[in-house]
C-alpha cells in the first residue's frame, strides 16, 4: 500500500464508522443495528475492529461498487427522518436483494446539528474536532457534507476504477457525492452526465438563506458538468414554476412525470439516449430521490407526492440507459423509514424500502459491471 493510500485509510478510520452506526444514539434502534452487524460480520461485539480490518481489503475487493452511508437530514426541511435510511436500506438489500454485492465502506460520522463546515465559526469547528477525533487541532472536517466530499475526493484519487453508491439521508448529500465524482471524471478526461430522479427540481439558488440543501444541490453542481444540459431530470411534478422556466434559466433537461406516464418510459429513454450520444457522454451518475416514485410506492419520505412514476417506469428508463452507457456512480436518497405520511403505519415503510432496494440493487449491479 502506498503512503497516499495509507493516509487515506487512516482518514477513513477516523471520519467514518461501521455500517449502520452513522446515527449517533445510545439505545435507539439498538436491535436493528445489532441485526445489521450480525448480517455483515456474524457478531455484534468488536464490530469496530472488524470494520477497520475490512477497510484494508478495499483494494483487493472483487466489487467495483462501494457503499457509503451518510446519515444526515440537517439539509432537509419538511418531514425529517431520512437519517435512518442507510441503516434500514442496507438491511433490506441484504434480505431482499442478496445478489447486489458491494464493498461497504461504512458511514460518515455525523454530528446531526451540522451541515457544512463553511457555516461554522472556528470555535465550533475546534469543539467538534475535539468531540469527533479527540483532537482540537485535527485536520479533518466535522460536518457531513464536508466530510463526504473529502472522503470521496480521496476515494476517487486512490481507487479510480471503483464507484460509490451513496445512501442518504436528505438530498443535500448528493452535492458532495456528485461534486467529487464530477471533478474526478473531468480530471480523467471523461465526459459525464447526471441522471436525476425526483418529484422536485432541486434547482433553488438557496432556501431560507442556505445555499446547500435538499432543494438547491443541483444548482451548485452544474458548473462541474460538461454542460448544464447534462443534468437530466425525471419525474418532476411538484414545482411552483413550469418546465420552461427551469430549462431556460438553468439549461438543464427535464422529463416531467406526466410526460413519462403519457409517452411511456421507452420513448423518453430513447430521447435521452440520443441526447447523451450527441453530447459524447462517456459515463453516468444516477441520483435517485425516492419521491420520484408515486406516493403509493414511496410514502416513507419527507415529501411524498401523488402523480409520480411507478418503480417499473424508473427501472425501464434505467435499464435502457444502462444498456448504452456505463453507470459508474449513484445514490439513493430521502428514504425515511419512521416517517408515516400515509397513515398506514409500518406497511408504508416496508413498501418504500422494498421499492428503494429494488432500484438500489440495479444501480449497485450497474456500477459493478
Amino acid at each position: 500500500m502506498s503512503n497516499t493510500q495509507k493516509a487515506f485509510h487512516e482518514k477513513l478510520s477516523q471520519c467514518l464508522c461501521p455500517p449502520g452506526d452513522g446515527v449517533f444514539t445510545v439505545n435507539t434502534a439498538k436491535e436493528r443495528k445489532d441485526a445489521l452487524r450480525t448480517k455483515l460480520y456474524g457478531q455484534t461485539d468488536n464490530v469496530d475492529v472488524l470494520w477497520k480490518e475490512s477497510l484494508e481489503t478495499l483494494a483487493d475487493s472483487e466489487h467495483k461498487a462501494v457503499i457509503l452511508g451518510i446519515s444526515s437530514d440537517c439539509g432537509g426541511g419538511i418531514l425529517r427522518g431520512a437519517n435512518w435510511g442507510p441503516l434500514f436500506l442496507r438491511s433490506t438489500l441484504i434480505d431482499q436483494q442478496p445478489q447486489a454485492r458491494a464493498f461497504d465502506l461504512g458511514d460518515v460520522r455525523v454530528i446531526p446539528h451540522l451541515l457544512h463546515d463553511k457555516y461554522l465559526n472556528d470555535a465550533t469547528i475546534t469543539n467538534c474536532q475535539k468531540a469527533l477525533y479527540a483532537d482540537e487541532n485535527s485536520e479533518y472536517h466535522v460536518s457531513p457534507l464536508s466530510i463526504t466530499e473529502d472522503v470521496c475526493d480521496g476515494f476517487y484519487a486512490n481507487y479510480p476504477d471503483k464507484g460509490i453508491f451513496g445512501i442518504g439521508g436528505d438530498h443535500s448529500i448528493s452535492y458532495p457525492l456528485t461534486k467529487a465524482y464530477l471533478k474526478a471524471k473531468r480530471d480523467a478526461g471523461k465526459r459525464t452526465a447526471i441522471i436525476h430522479f425526483d418529484a422536485h427540481t432541486d434547482l433553488l439558488v438557496e432556501r431560507l438563506g442556505i445555499d446547500l440543501c435538499f432543494g438547491s444541490w443541483c444548482t451548485h453542481i452544474l458548473e462541474y458538468l460538461p454542460s448544464p444540459r447534462n443534468l437530466i431530470q425525471f419525474g418532476i411534478r411538484s414545482s411552483g414554476k413550469p418546465k420552461e422556466h427551469w430549462e431556460s434559466t438553468f439549461g438543464v433537461k427535464q422529463h416531467w412525470a406526466h410526460e413519462i406516464l403519457e409517452r411511456g418510459a421507452q420513448a423518453v429513454a430513447d430521447e435521452v439516449i440520443a441526447q447523451l450520444k450527441a453530447d459524447n457522454i462517456d459515463e453516468l451518475y444516477v441520483s435517485f430521490d425516492i419521491d420520484a416514485l408515486d406516493e403509493s410506492f414511496a410514502s416513507a419520505t419527507g415529501t411524498p407526492e401523488a402523480g409520480g412514476l411507478t418503480p417499473q417506469h424508473a427501472l425501464d428508463i434505467l435499464v435502457a440507459i444502462a444498456d448504452e452507457f456505463p453507470i459508474t456512480g449513484a445514490d439513493m436518497m430521502e428514504i425515511a423509514p419512521f416517517t408515516d405520511s400515509s397513515l398506514i403505519g409500518q406497511t408504508s415503510s416496508e413498501t418504500t424500502l422494498r421499492e428503494g432496494a429494488k432500484i438500489s440493487a440495479f444501480l449497485i449491479n450497474a456500477i459493478n459491471k
